[in-house]
Formats: structure tokens, sequence, C-alpha cells
């Protein structure tokens, strides 16, 4: 068994690779223009979704929600829909809600990779009850990661699971049995899967030529039988008279019965059903994303959506003894922030906190509760110090993987790396997530002090600043408060980089961007010596230079090595150039506030069925081509006639070949890239505009620095879930390549690391050679192992490098591991009726009646317990006592009184693992049930109330759970 599951392992890593195996509907984007993609069945079902979440929550607010909510809804449209403000002038960005629907219909598609020949990720073959469990371990990890504010690791749970389950509806003969509406016990576990055809009934003959139409077998329509096709690209042998899948890649479909069923797109063995499976498909995940909704509320479900106007606020801190004067200003930077944007579209959307020492480093506090943040940055004390240095890299990496991409990280210290190892892992972790790293360096090269920071060590920091976009700012202990307000300004909404360059080595050079009319709140920042000089000059040729404090441009203000230019006018438009002379190394950043921006992600061709693309993580290969997933935030109608990859220290540029997908998205390819760092610079215009010739262009620039490589270093786990105290293998090939291909001549020997960043069990070679009649590849494999008290919810990043032998290249992948425990409680809690009281009698007084409804809550002998009860409709007041039944069972007595006015009330009722009950109530005639008879009464009453219709008070636990991560 063990051998041949290593077979099947090494087959589905090899298939993934050569991308020949794409069996579900398409991925991303459906190559015939007119079928229905993954990516857009997710998008479309978290669009309905939120969009009905921000309309609840709207009203039950007594606000105006004015959209209609179908299958047309956009990002955009949606963000600012459910962007309320009391100001009407707030910029409202569609950045983070972009990114994270990105992570999930990514992780939606990995599936077709990772888990290719795995039939029950796919509801192949009849496996109808092993995918129904993936999909109730899947939701119930989901709902795990929620409770432990792991709102990324959720997200990329919970693509998984809608692949899993959206495949039903294209697999399946659900909709050839004239099924209209989702198969319900997919998603409620408790629910039997009914009317499976047996192994030994046929359910299929063979196809009429090229028409499949009709070639499930009548008796199994007309008894209503579910059935599935069976796929096998390696081997034709199924069970006879088995449907198969059907495509030129399943050998199944060439063994009678020939042919298959699946709707994956219009032109698939039964696609002229596509449309009906992939709007089935919408519903099903609409209700998946329902039934979470429930089990973790409103604000925390759109918390797991991404809806956000603020990125997190995140500091890693130095708790070292003289590190007090900085924890004293990290704590006031802070707590401004919070006491200001507190209750505002602009509250940060999480608090992560990162102390560091040596030897020590953490733990990582994650948390979207203001006040916990506080409790913990003001209990940090500096204390020790040892030998100087300190594990400065190992606190940024827990945040790195802690944080949801793109964030902005604030890290304060005045000692070098202990772990400056870890370098070229972070360096990984930062052109992964695309977060910026900014350091708050503090006596560089004082000579008061022992800890100091040398130049080399100061440069390591200025490194990693560099690769992310962020900055290294140099400063005195007694001016730190002047170089914090950079902290305050990346906490504002929608913040843009409009263009960004680091000189390294310095030289005098000129500098021209671009403004636009959606622009607000523009600051420069420059970094340097203080020898540097510099010259901006407006659109309108007025200049200041560097001498001028207070100009007719800008305000400036000084802090160590940093230039902070505040304009003092945001309309003035056009083409700005700024002039900088030093012959020291020195960085340019010009941003703002602004609705448009863009994100983007490197992916990689599929030649497979449907020849679509994937997320691939690492760097692109030097001479190769590379082509980048663009999406634009901030306008349904949009062109971007630009996009390059610049290299700021040379004259190194290469411009792409842009096509546009749909709904602001587009495929940019650039050939044949030479080695180099680059930047991503994009041009974009509103194509809808036409009062003006020139205002409707924008420029916007990515932070994070992009890094050629010569080495492919490609992995795949057979797994992207693991069990406590389980280990997983993931095999990963180093491959060694010229012009952006495998150089099947070459041979060397390259270090390989593998770290993760919740220090579990790990074990991989240290090193990795290419034999010369190897055709450039070699192998190896890495295991991970989940600690047993690792808690379903958690998560683990796993980084796999490879570096050459002079230690001047190095590539690398990251795998991302969800911990899902085995769910044993799939059954709802249960609501009986104890008894109605009411006096209710007359209408025209109903505010002076009051009524009651009891009712015994209980999960059952064997549940998980009762966690929750939480008021969904009604506005009266709801008590609770825990009580211990007859025959051992824990009983949660209900006890809910209103006002006659308000004569219905609805609460859910959550257990520990999620699984949702609904007790209803209502004025009638007087009832009464036999109460339970107490055998102990074990805890006390507690007390709730005083919501409005539809408005809901969340108190979400699952099951106890260690935290890790997000």
């Amino acid at each position: 068994m063990n051998n041949k599951r290593s077979v099947l392992l090494l087959l589905s890593v090899v298939l993934a690779f050569t991308g020949r195996l794409t069996q579900s509907f398409q991925p991303l984007f459906a190559s015939d223009g007119n079928s229905t993609s993954h990516r857009d069945i997710t998008q479309r079902a978290v669009l309905r979704k939120t969009a009905e979440v921000c309309r609840d929550m709207a009203l039950a607010e007594g606000r105006d929600f004015n959209m209609t909510i179908d299958d047309s809804l956009t990002v955009d449209r949606v963000q600012e829909a459910c962007s309320f403000s009391n100001n009407s002038t707030a910029l409202v960005s569609s950045v983070l809600f972009h990114t994270s629907i990105a992570n999930m219909y990514f992780s939606n598609a990995y599936v077709d990779l990772v888990s290719v020949l795995s039939d029950e990720h796919h509801f192949d073959g009849e496996t109808f009850q092993k995918g129904r469990d993936l999909i109730t371990k899947g939701v119930s990890a989901v709902k795990a990661s929620v409770k432990l504010e792991n709102f990324m690791a959720g997200r990329w749970t919970l693509g998984r699971v809608c692949h899993t389950l959206q495949d039903f509806y294209s697999h399946s003969n659900w909709v050839e049995l004239g099924n209209t509406s989702p198969y319900d016990a997919l998603i409620i576990p408790e629910q039997t899967i009914e009317n499976v055809a047996g192994p030994n009934i046929s359910t299929c003959r063979n196809c009429t030529g090229e028409n499949c139409d009709d070639n499930i077998l009548p008796d199994v329509l007309q008894q209503g039988l579910l059935t599935s096709g069976y796929f096998n690209p390696l081997s034709s042998e199924k069970p006879d008279g088995k449907c198969s899948h059907g495509g030129s890649f399943d050998k199944t479909s060439k063994r009678d019965p020939v042919g298959g069923i699946n709707k994956d797109e219009i032109g698939s063995s039964h696609g002229s059903l596509h449309h009906e499976a992939a709007d089935l498909a919408v519903n099903a995940t609409v209700e998946l994303l329902e039934d979470i909704r429930t089990a973790i509320g409103d604000k925390n479900f759109l918390r797991l959506m991404g809806l956000s106007q603020s990125s997190v606020l995140c500091f890693v801190i130095d708790t070292t003894g003289s590190m007090s004067d900085d924890i004293a200003e990290a704590k006031k930077v802070s707590f401004n922030i919070i006491d200001s944007k507190r209750g505002t579209q602009q509250e940060p959307s999480a608090y992560i906190l990162v102390p560091f020492n040596d030897p020590g480093f953490g733990p990582l506090l994650l948390t979207t509760d203001a006040d916990k943040f506080k409790e913990s940055i003001n209990g940090l004390s500096a204390s020790g110090g040892g030998d100087i240095p300190e594990m400065c890299l190992s606190g940024l990496q827990l945040a790195l993987t802690a944080a949801p991409p793109s964030s902005e990280i604030f890290v304060f210290t005045d000692a070098p790396a202990k772990d400056a190892d870890l370098k070229s892992t972070i360096t990984a972790l930062i052109e992964s997530t695309k977060s910026e790293v900014t350091f708050m360096l503090t006596d560089v090269l004082s000579t008061r002090r022992k800890r100091a920071l040398n130049q080399a060590d100061a440069q390591l920091y200025r490194d990693l600043a560099r690769a992310s976009g962020g900055q290294a700012i140099e400063v005195r202990k007694s001016d730190l408060a002047l170089a914090t307000s950079v902290i305050e300004d990346s906490s504002s909404s929608a913040v843009v980089t409009i263009f960004q360059v680091v000189m390294n080595p310095g030289k005098p050079d000129n500098f021209t961007f671009t403004l636009d009319s959606s622009i607000r709140n523009i600051i420069i920042y420059i970094t340097g010596t203080s020898a540097l000089a510099f010259n901006l000059t407006s659109s309108t040729g007025v200049s200041q230079d560097s001498s001028e404090s207070s100009g007719p441009l800008a305000s400036l203000s000084l802090a160590g090595n940093l230039r902070r230019l505040t304009l003092n006018n945001d309309s003035e438009t056009g083409l700005w150039e700024i002039s900088v002379d030093s012959n020291d190394p020195y960085s340019v950043k010009v941003a703002g506030q602004s609705s448009k921006n863009f994100i983007f992600n490197l992916v990689e061709a599929n030649e497979g069925v449907h020849g679509d693309f994937f997320l691939k993580e690492g760097r692109p290969l030097s001479g190769g081509n590379a082509t980048f997933l663009v999406t634009v935030a901030g306008s349904d109608s949009v062109r971007i006639p630009e996009v390059t990859l610049y290299d700021s220290s040379g004259p190194t540029e290469v411009t792409g070949t842009s096509q546009s997908i749909r709904d602001s998205n587009f495929l940019v390819t650039f050939n044949d890239i030479p080695a180099g760092d680059f930047l991503v610079l994009l041009k974009g215009e509103e194509s809808s505009s036409s009062s003006r010739s020139t205002p409707s262009g924008f420029q916007r620039q990515a932070s994070t620095q992009i890094k050629t490589s010569s080495i492919s270093v490609t992995a795949q786990a057979n797994s992207t879930s693991i069990e406590p105290g389980s280990t997983v293998s993931i095999p990963f090939t180093v491959a060694a390549t010229s012009n952006g291909v495998v150089n099947e001549t070459a041979s060397g020997t390259f270090t390989v690391r593998a770290t993760n960043d919740r220090s579990f069990n790990s074990t991989s070679p240290s090193s990795v050679t290419i034999e010369t009649d190897s055709g450039g590849k070699a192998n190896g494999t890495v295991t991970l192992t989940a600690p047993d008290n690792a808690a379903s919810g958690t998560d683990v990043t796993l980084t796999i490098e490879a570096e050459d032998a002079a230690a001047t290249d190095i590539n690398y992948v990251v795998l991302r591991f969800s911990i899902a425990a085995e769910v044993t409680d799939v059954n709802r809690p249960v609501c009986q009726e104890v008894r109605t009281t009411t006096n209710c009698s007359s209408s025209s007084f109903c505010d002076s009646s009051q009524w009651e409804f009891v009712a015994n809550v209980t999960d059952g002998v064997n549940g998980t317990g009762i966690d929750s009860i939480t008021i969904r409709e009604g506005n009266g007041t709801l008590n609770t006592t825990k009580v211990v039944g007859p025959e051992g069972e824990n009983i949660t007595v209900v006890s809910y009184q209103a006002s006659c006015c308000a004569d219905r009330v609805e609460m859910s009722v959550l257990d520990n693992v999620g699984n949702v009950g609904m007790c209803v109530g209502q004025v009638r005639q007087s009832t009464t049930v036999a109460p339970v008879t107490a055998a102990n009464v074990t805890t006390s009453t507690t007390s709730t109330g005083g919501r409005t219709l539809s408005t809901t008070l969340w108190v979400w636990t699952t099951v106890v759970a260690l935290p890790l991560w997000k």
C-alpha cells in the first residue's frame, strides 16, 4: 500500500509540474471566453455573500444600502457599497479585498496541481462520502482559523474547500438528474448522502460518436441514482459499466462505456449543461459561505473576506536593555493611531506584535482587539542584552508569515541580527508576501554605546528594506519621535506608491513621476547622508531645493537620515521631477492616497487540458519569459498601455505585452528578462474618461523588488493540510537553467535550506548535486511534522531555498500548510422548546406587555458542547443557565424575554467545532413542555440583550487551539 501511494505521489508531482492534468472547471480563466472558471465561481459567490452581509448590517443600523445583489457585482462596487463613512470624501480602496479574493481563487486553483490524482478532491469515481468529509474537515478548519483570528489561513483553506464543492456539480450527474438547487448534504454532514449508484450498478453507455448528451443510462436518471465519472490519465481501468470523466487525458473514457459526463467547459462531454453546473456551483458556494458566516458572525466574516480599508498595524520590537526609549515611542505612536482611528473605516484591520531579544523571540500576538494590543505593547519592558546581537530576523519571520500580503511592518532595534543567516529566507518571504519592511534603527555607529550597529550590520537591514520597498531610517534615540511620522502616514487608508528608487552605489541623477487628480496627501521620503542635496520641480516649473524647510511646493522635516516632504497642493497634476545630488547610497519614495492601485502575481502557464495559469512561487528565471496577472483596483473600466520592469541601478528596462482578461484583470508577459533586480511600474488610463486630454492617466509602482535567478526550485506536497501529530513529505527539484529553460548539460552542487515559521520538526538534505547525466536536475525531499498539540485552524509556512556554490544566486519556493484535525462531531446542536408564555393581548399597547420563550439546548452526550447562543433576530434579553441532565448530558437552558412588539426571536446555537443549529420562538397561545430535571446546575446565568432587528452580537469559539498564525 505504501509503495502504491509513493508511486501515485511521484506521478502526481511529475504530472503537475509538466502541466498536463487540470480536470475541473477551468481554474482561473476560461480559454474559450464563454465558459465559467473556478475563479469566476468563487468571486461571484464571495461578492454576493459579502454584499448580503453588508446589506443586513446596514439595515440593522438604519442605513441605506442601494445596490442590487446579482452576478454582475464587481469587487470595486461591493467595496464601495460596504464602506460606510460619515465622511463623504473619504477615499475607498479595494486593494485588500482584491488581494484576499485572489488568495482564495489561487488556493482553489492549486487543488488541480497538488491533488490532481485524488478522486475525492474532485468527487470523481463516486467518492461522495470522502469528498464530503474533505469539505467538512476544511470548513471546520476555516472556522477554527477565524476563532484564532488567522484570517489569512482561513482564506487559503476556504479556497481549497470551495474547489471540491464546486467540482461536484461539474463531475457528478446532479444536474442531469434535474436538480436546480445545491445538494445540502455536502455542507450538512449529519445528513446522509442518499441514492448513490452501487459499485455493481452500470451508469453509462457509449457515446454516439462525439455526442455524449444521452450517455447516462435511462434507469439511472429515472431512479435518481447519483454517480460521477472515473478519471485516470495513466490507466484505462474502471469498474464495468461506469461513467468516465472524459477528455483527451482521461484514459478510462477510451474504454467502454466510451465518453464522459464532465461539464467543466462548454466544449466538454456534457458541455451543454456547463452553465447550469456553474450556476449551481455558485449557489452552493454561497450556501457554504452562509454556514461559515452564521458560525463566525458578520464582522469576522467580512474580515475573512478581506473587506477592509486599512492594513494591519505590525511592530517587531527589540526588548533588550537599551531599548526603553524606542519601546516608549512605539507605544506612543501606536496608541495615537488606535485612539484616533478607533471606530472609523481607517481603523487597522488587525494588530500584530512580535518582541525579540536574545536568545528568544515572540510570542506572536495577532488580534483585532485594539485594547489587547495596547495591553501587550504596554507590557513590554527593556531588559538584558547579553552579547549584543539579537534574534531580529526570527521575529521578523513570524511577522511576515502572520501579516496579510502587502502589509507594512515596522522593526525597532539598535543591535545587529544574531540570526543573519535567515537573510535569504526573509527575502523570500518579503517577495512572496509583497510586504514592506521599514527599520527604525537608532544610534547607528554611536560612540556612546557598546551595542552600536556598525555599517555592515546596518547594511543587512538596508538590503531587506530595499527588497521590500520599505526604508531603513537611522536616527538618534532622542530624534526617534520625529521619524515615526512615517508609521502614521502608512496607517492611512488607500496608500499608494507612485514612484520609488534606491541608488546603491549612489550617483547624481534626475527622476520623473506623474501625479494624477485622484491622489491626495502626497509625501516624498528621501533617505541619505547629511551631504545629500535635492531639487524638486513641479509640473508647472516651480522649484524648491533641500535648503528650504517651508517652500513653495512642500514642507520639509528632518529626522536622522530621513527627509520628509509634504506637498502643499494636491491639485497640481502632471509630470514632476526630482534631482538628487549624492555619491552615497540614497532612496526616494513618492507616496499618496488614491483609490486607484494595482496588485500583481507571478503566474505560470499550464499547457494541459485547459491551458490555464497557476500561481508560481519563487523568482522568474534569468533570460526567460515571465507572466504576471495584474489586477487594477479602483476602476471597472481601465486599460494599461504600459507595464514595465525597470532596474533603478542601471539602464535595463523591459516592457511587457498586456492582454486584457476581464474585470480589470490583465495578463502581462515579459520576454527575455535579463539578470537583475527589478520593480514593476504601471501606467494606466481610465478608458471611460473623455473630459480631459491626459488627467485620465495614472502611474503606480509596486514596492516589492523582483529578482531573477538562473536556478529553478519546484516543490509539490502530497497534501496541503496536516493533521496534528502527522508528517507530510515534500519532494522538490532543483534545476540549473539557461535563458529560462533547463540546462540539461549542467552540473554542480547546491546548498539547500528548509525553514518553517513554527519551529516544527523538519528534515531536509543540506545540499543536492546535479550530476552530468541527470538532465540538469536534482531531487530531494523535505519532511514536516506537526506536533500532537498543533491546533486546528493554525498553519505553517515552509520555505525551501537552493543556492549555488558561489553563493551568488538563489531561488526558493514557499509552501503553506493548514493544520486540520479530524472532525468527529458533525451533528448540529438541538433546540427543544420548554414553554412559551405571553400576556400579549393588544397590539396598541404591545410595549407594555412581555412574553417569554424557554428552551433546552444540547449538543448530545457525545458532542463537543455548546459554545455560544446568539440572537440573530429580536431585541429582547437572553439569559442562559447550564445544567446537567438526568442522563449526564450537558444542557443549556435558554430564557428569552421581550416586549410583545417584537413577537419573534431567532437564535443561532454554536457548538465547539462550529456546527450551527437554530432556535426559533414566537408569540402564540401559552404552551408548556415538561422541563428537564437538572441533576446539577454547573454555571450561573448570563445575560445579553437590547439588540435591534437582525443585529447580531457574536461570541465565537471553537476547538481548544494553540494560536500559531494569522
